[in-house]
């Protein structure tokens, strides 16, 4: 069998917190931008990068207010989930030029959420055979870059995009 080491996950795994018991999304918050992966920051949702992604630039906007549907958003959380939900887009299209996205929530276990209770719109850039034999037969997924690089390409673009975006 092979092994991959992720001692980087330890904490995750093993549900260290300081914020709402559990909650990863808290957490970044309290922790700051640089240590969580924020990438951008509005008045009522965060942009965060997925620390164990699908694909190279998987985003998810996440409102800072613990709650786990879109009916319990006020207006004006709804609205900024939407409008920065697009900016992302725009982002990660100027950056990565995919050829399609993925965009979703997953409400609830049932549906798929590994985060209960913190509803958060995940963006995830595809491209023509992006998943390829080690996805498939390996059950591994290769990212060529890192989290960190990543993070530091898209904060300037994002702060420039959402600061057009309001104007528009």
């Amino acid at each position: 069998m092979e092994r991959l080491w992720t001692p980087w996950r330890l904490a995750y795994v093993t549900g260290a917190s300081t914020g709402i018991p559990g909650c990863v999304f808290c957490d970044a918050v309290v922790e700051g931008a640089d240590a969580s992966l924020i990438v951008h920051r509005g008045a009522n949702c965060f942009v965060i990068l997925n620390l164990y992604p699908y694909n190279n630039g998987h985003l998810m906007v996440v409102p800072y207010r613990h709650v786990g549907r879109l009916a319990l958003l006020t207006p004006a959380e709804l609205v900024e989930l939407m409008r920065m939900t697009r900016v992302v887009e725009m982002a990660l299209e100027e950056l990565y030029q995919p050829h399609g996205f993925n965009m979703g929530l997953n409400l609830g276990k049932s549906a798929g959420a590994g985060v209960l209770d913190h509803l958060h719109m995940h963006v995830v850039p595809r491209w023509n055979g992006d998943t390829n034999f080690m996805s498939v037969v390996g059950e591994t997924r290769v990212l060529p870059e890192e989290l960190t690089h990543t993070a530091g390409r898209l904060r300037p673009l994002l702060a420039r995009l959402a600061a057009r975006a309001v104007d528009q």
